[in-house]
């Protein structure tokens, strides 16, 4: 039996394993899916070589970028994001081969273009992981300008959440949270917008999609705005990667 998983740090919320699962018992698919929860991604090769059904993994907060200097290659798409979230791994002659790419970006692509409903513009990442580095890969490809947002770092395309402005979100049409807050179970907690110049003129898409209405979602569909939670995404990312573990 073949046998793939989940890596990250805290895995509660995540859905993968039931996706996974679903999907090989309505196909009659002989494989399992397994969540793996690891305190460093340092534990990652050992895992690799001790279990010889593993074929391929997902990678999660906080390890797509970490697990980057354990891989044998990356894809074009990982490579320009500097982010990987699916391994595939080769096994042949007693030799490990590991090959990462990137899914969120194709995935968080056909996102925008679906459900966006707006020419490109101008649109703010909050964030400056993996994640967020996949969403601006996505929106460079689809020619949007954008900027990151971070509570501490700064560079010429990433401003602080204390600069940003009432002229800045007038300009702005999409904001995509691409960091984990509001994951459960700390549901509670949102990044630090100025909700009070956010309206009817904004998309908001949440990355997050455990649980379906973050506050994140909730404070924007308050002020108007439309928004949507990261579960497509989710789905898209998956199907993607099950297609890469099966490819020649």
């Amino acid at each position: 039996m073949k046998r793939y998983g989940l890596i990250g740090k805290s895995l509660k919320h995540s859905f993968s394993q039931e996706y996974f699962t679903r999907k090989f018992s309505d196909e009659n698919i002989a494989a399992e899916y397994r969540l793996m929860p690891k305190q460093n991604i340092a534990d990652f090769l050992a895992i690799v070589a001790d279990d010889q059904l593993l074929c391929g993994v997902n990678v999660t907060i906080p390890y797509k970028k970490e697990i980057i200097p354990m891989l044998d290659s990356l894809s074009p798409v990982a490579a320009q994001t500097g982010a990987v979230n699916t391994v595939k791994i080769h096994r042949e002659a007693g030799k490990l081969f590991l090959e990462g790419f990137n899914t969120d970006v194709p995935a968080f692509e056909s996102e925008v273009i679906e459900k966006a409903g707006m020419p490109s513009g101008l649109a703010l990442i909050l964030g400056t992981g993996g994640a967020a580095s996949a969403v601006a890969e996505a929106l460079h490809q689809l020619e949007w300008d954008f900027k990151m947002v971070s509570r501490s770092k700064q560079s010429p395309n990433t401003i602080l959440y204390a600069n940003l402005n009432q002229m800045l979100l007038q300009q702005t049409t999409l904001i995509v949270n691409a960091t984990p807050l509001g994951t459960f179970p700390d549901a509670d907690a949102s990044p630090p917008l100025p909700w009070q110049w956010i309206n009817e003129n904004h998309f908001l898409f949440d990355l997050v999609y455990n649980p379906p209405e973050t506050l994140f979602i909730r404070r924007g569909k308050q002020n108007g705005a439309r928004t949507s939670n990261g579960l497509d995404m989710l789905h898209k990312q998956a199907q993607l990667s099950w297609k890469i573990w099966n490819s020649p």
